[in-house]
């Protein structure tokens, strides 16, 4: 694979990363985002950007990396024993957005790209990504559109794609240790290379491109309806969920700390304020209990 390549798929998550901090600059239309340059010692190094005390989001971040190094983390190669050894390189553009509102959700998505080489054999490459929403009180209206614009740009690539990555979402942020859904879902797609690169890298761009698509009417729908202390209470309870998946079971944050990249980074999709509470349970047909009973699982949306 040439220089040449690499750089347009480098270019992509630039411009995305540029876009994506726009959008979210002019709807929340009081903070802006910090940019921190960060370089990493064993090569490569990144463009973190983070919003704080905004007046829709309370913290939102949209990070670019591409690292490079002479050996594949553990965190890459458990799944494909035969990478270890090879010099890599990985890049791509994560977000984490934490909104003030309990009623907008919390939503994250990524979009990736590796490519691993050793002199003599021919390079393997694979795109990955996806997005996801955490909501803390549903609608119905808005699972429904996520999942139909997941669905739509998934559709020219083939009829089968939005439910094989809509079901490998479901599996992935699944919290094993408390048989619950992180979220309703979304889409999530790993190790493709496959038919070719067009395609892959196609299919990367749009779902990078559809999460605005797909996030930024819920904002726009749910930010000024009014709330209390419970509904707040509930939020930062419900965030807790969110930093036990980060940090137990996301492979991103096991990449990240592994190849050496910058903790704070890759630190910054944690909620800026959370709290846990000892055996809490929602009362029975509460607004709160309808979020596990109804919309933290596993259904066709559409």
């Amino acid at each position: 694979m040439s220089t040449q390549t690499i750089e347009q798929v480098k270019h992509f998550f630039l411009t995305l990363q540029d876009t994506i901090c726009q959008q979210l600059t002019n709807i929340d239309g009081q903070a802006s985002f910090l940019e921190d340059n960060w370089t990493r010692d064993a090569g490569g190094g990144g463009r973190t950007r983070v919003l704080t005390q905004g007046a829709i989001f309370e913290q939102a971040g949209v990070n670019f990396s591409h690292v490079y190094g002479s050996e594949m983390p553990a965190s890459a190669t458990a799944h494909r024993p035969e990478l270890a050894g090879r010099s890599f390189q990985a890049m791509g553009v994560s977000l984490v957005i934490h909104p003030n509102n309990p009623y907008v959700p919390t939503s994250h998505a990524n979009v990736r790209f590796f490519i691993a080489e050793k002199p003599g054999a021919e390079p393997v490459w694979w795109f990955g990504g996806g997005f996801d929403l955490t909501p803390y009180y549903g609608f119905e209206e808005d699972a429904y559109h996520w999942h139909k614009t997941a669905q739509s740009l998934c559709q020219p690539f083939g009829e089968e794609v939005y439910p094989r990555y809509k079901k490998w979402c479901d599996e992935y942020f699944h919290l094993r240790h408390r048989n619950e859904q992180r979220g309703i879902g979304g889409l999530f797609f790993d190790d493709l290379n496959s038919p070719d690169f067009e395609h892959c890298f196609a299919f990367t761009q749009a779902v990078g491109l559809g999460f605005l698509e797909a996030y930024l009417p819920i904002v726009e729908k749910r930010k000024d309806l009014p709330y209390g202390e419970r509904e707040r209470q509930f939020q930062l309870y419900r965030r807790g969920r969110y930093v036990e998946f980060n940090l137990l079971w996301d492979r991103g944050t096991l990449f990240g700390i592994q190849s050496g990249g910058r903790t704070e980074s890759i630190l910054m999709s944690m909620p800026p304020l959370v709290r846990f509470e000892y055996d809490y349970h929602a009362e029975p047909g509460s607004p709160e209990a309808a979020l596990t009973d109804h919309f933290l699982t596993v259904r066709d949306w559409l």
